[in-house]
């Protein structure tokens, strides 16, 4: 299992930086960051920074949306980096939730987000391809190009299907085993069907981990993460109901008190738009308790199929949850 750490580009751009040095030092193999440019400080910038002061930790957004970015500007971005730093590039693709919706507009839909995967992928490559009826090649990228890793993140039955046919690697932003269980097996028939093999796509957890002895503490601190998963589940009731025929129970019922979202907090401890989370959805979607409960939990993903769990660190215990990883919890599962 690789491990990885999600951050917010929140400033000082300099404080990302040294916390994608301290993941790398403490056994990190991924280092990624939100992407919603109006709500934090822009993260291909703060990218650079982050491959300049690091070896061999793999960057990337989790994740970009085809929305707010045009596609080939994306393409370029990556495919620079690639050239500077070597391919240590990596493409979280979604909808553009906070991203598109805090400045009026409507997440991208999942045809416009296969399509934006293809051209991306494709010029970050080296590839000839077909962008609004134009012909487009990276000129300074030759044939042999890099390869760049996409991985989609999603819930529901359609994005998921998407991911088994199209994707690279599947992020699930909650670390629920039996969430788990359901979108893996959803992903997996998708690959099937479309003749690909399952097997050769990645899966990555990602959710908030805080190593401590403060059960209520640390419940507090990361209940955010519950709020913000509310708002991709309230999504799914709205196209599927929430009668567990299309999407399980286990994932819509926790919404029910759910009232309108801030996304000012978008993300951030102790957001006041995310109260109606109970204590049991965020212990089932995140990983707290000590270092052998996390080895625990993480035992049981890795177990059932997951490659990378990914730690959302927005908490009071940030250096101390990272060494923790690094001296206890990363050896156990290595």
């Amino acid at each position: 299992m690789d491990f990885g750490v999600v951050l917010q580009t929140d400033p000082p751009a300099a404080r990302v930086v040294e916390l994608t040095g301290l993941a790398e030092a403490h056994g990190f193999s991924y280092a990624w960051a939100f992407d919603s440019h109006v709500l934090w400080q822009e993260p291909f910038i703060i990218f650079e920074k982050m491959l300049a002061a690091t070896e061999r930790i793999i960057v990337g957004p989790m994740v970009t949306n085809p929305g707010t970015r045009d596609w080939t500007v994306l393409a370029s971005l990556f495919a620079t980096l690639n050239a500077t730093y070597g391919p240590r590039t990596i493409c979280g693709m979604g909808r553009g939730d906070s991203a598109l919706r805090f400045i009026g507009r409507k997440p991208a839909t999942l045809a416009t987000m296969s399509e934006s995967m293809k051209v991306i992928k494709g010029m970050v490559a080296g590839d000839s391809v077909m962008y609004r009826d134009v012909r487009l090649r990276l000129r300074w990228v030759d044939e042999h190009g890099w390869e760049l890793p996409m991985w989609v993140a999603g819930y529901g039955p359609r994005a998921l299907d998407l991911i088994g046919r199209q994707a690279d690697g599947f992020i699930l932003q909650l670390a629920d085993p039996k969430i788990l269980e359901w979108t893996m097996a959803a992903v997996k028939s998708a690959a099937s069907d479309a003749g690909r093999d399952p097997e050769e796509i990645s899966f990555c957890v990602a959710a908030p981990a805080y190593v401590g002895d403060d059960l209520a503490h640390q419940r507090e601190e990361l209940r955010w993460f519950g709020g913000m998963v509310g708002n991709h589940v309230e999504d799914l009731v709205a196209r599927y109901g929430g009668d567990g025929s299309t999407v399980p129970r286990t994932l819509t019922d926790f919404i029910e008190e759910r009232q309108d979202y801030d996304y000012l907090h978008h993300g951030k401890k102790k957001n006041p738009s995310a109260d109606f989370v109970p204590d049991a959805i965020v212990e089932r979607f995140c990983v707290l308790g000590t270092p052998a409960d996390h080895i625990a939990k993480l035992t049981e993903l890795r177990d059932l199929g997951v490659d990378q769990f990914a730690i959302y660190l927005m908490h009071d215990a940030q250096e101390e949850t990272l060494k923790a990883y690094g001296q206890e919890i990363i050896p156990a599962l290595a």
